[in-house]
């Protein structure tokens, strides 16, 4: 416990690295503030082992405040005590075979110091970021400022435009998937049958991280969809939305039976309750007329029928959002799978791959 003391007191842990050595670095990432501060945002694929809960946390920092360093010292030492063999497990099952881990905390101070030691001290070899979460935020919010090659994916409400995407990233495209990093397909039914939705801050770490990785991959387009700045909760970044208002867009078109076709095979399985609760959020905006008919071919299962009333207010969005693109051209994919527009965009070069 006296090793400990000099840890979370002095700081004595050796020296950490900066963002792009800690990146560089081997092992599992190691989150290790409280798990309220990791589900609010946090490194992407990284695991959180907490050396605080987060009432500790929050006691140890009311301590410090009221009382100073030393008694928040003792506080946290009596907090973590009985749980230093549980958490020295906890990072042997997180380390790679060869013991590696990297490790942060908020500010990269007195917890990622603290798990450091532990971290050496059952012979692991813990690589720690200088600076912390807060660096990393740092990094992230920076990189939209960036100019990036951005192509825009659009079409009208079930053109298949997210099928089209994940196709295009099979065949070695550059691409971003908005809507998968949110768990949102963008409108009132966006969130029916997906997982939670990240907050904000974590939706732009993933962001920023898939821009990352198609830099890294050569890539000299990266595509993404079309997409208004809010994709359920989840904010676009407003240096990348900007970008992504100048960028050239590809234009999908399908008919109209194949559009409702589609968004009853995405739809269609989620049930009469949540799809009426969906279409009463944006009653106002379908007017009573739609809203009425919408509603009654929900009550009846005729989920084309619904889609169908509802599909003039989404075209109308569209098209206003669409208008504001300086760049547009249009392609006709009738009849085509999402796999089968793929390899006809890509024989066309319409899109390019990224460099091999």
């Amino acid at each position: 416990m006296q090793s400990l003391v000099m840890v979370v007191g002095d700081g004595v842990a050796g020296e950490g690295v900066d963002l792009r050595h800690f990146r560089a670095a081997a092992g599992p990432i190691v989150d290790v503030r409280s798990p309220s501060e990791f589900a609010q945002g946090h490194w992407p694929g990284s695991v959180n082992i907490p050396l605080f809960n987060d009432d500790q946390r929050a006691e140890v920092g009311l301590t410090y405040k009221e009382g100073g360093r030393l008694a928040a010292t003792q506080l946290g030492l009596a907090a973590i005590g009985p749980q230093l063999a549980d958490l020295a497990d906890a990072l042997r099952c997180a380390a790679g075979a060869d013991g590696q881990l990297r490790l942060y905390c908020w500010r990269g101070g007195l917890r990622s110091n603290s798990v450091a030691w532990l971290a050496r001290l059952v012979d692991l070899n813990p690589t720690r970021l200088d600076g912390g979460y807060k660096s990393y935020r740092r990094w992230v919010l920076a990189s939209f400022e960036e100019p990036w090659p951005l192509r825009l994916l659009g079409g009208r409400t079930g053109t298949g435009k997210t099928d089209l995407l994940l196709a295009l990233a099979q065949r070695e495209v550059a691409v971003v998937d908005l809507e998968g990093l949110a768990h949102h397909r963008g409108s009132s039914f966006g969130g029916l049958g997906l997982p939670e939705q990240p907050s904000t801050e974590h939706y732009e770490n993933r962001l920023a991280e898939a821009l990352d990785l198609a830099r890294h991959q050569g890539a000299d387009q990266i595509w993404l969809e079309a997409e208004s700045a809010q994709v359920g909760r989840c904010r676009i970044p407003n240096a990348l939305f900007r970008q992504m208002q100048s960028a050239p867009v590809l234009e999908i078109r399908r008919n109209l039976e194949e559009r409702v076709a589609q968004l009853v095979t995405v739809y269609g399985s989620q049930g009469r309750e949540p799809l009426l609760a969906a279409t009463e959020r944006i009653s106002r905006r379908l007017g009573p007329q739609r809203t009425r008919e919408a509603i009654d071919a929900i009550q009846e299962q005729d989920w084309a029928r619904a889609c169908r009333a509802m599909l003039d207010y989404y075209d109308r969005c569209y098209e206003h959002e669409l208008a504001r693109s300086p760049a547009r051209q249009s392609v006709d994919l009738d009849g085509l799978s999402a796999d089968q527009a793929a390899d006809a965009l890509l024989h066309r070069q319409l899109i390019e791959p990224r460099q091999r």
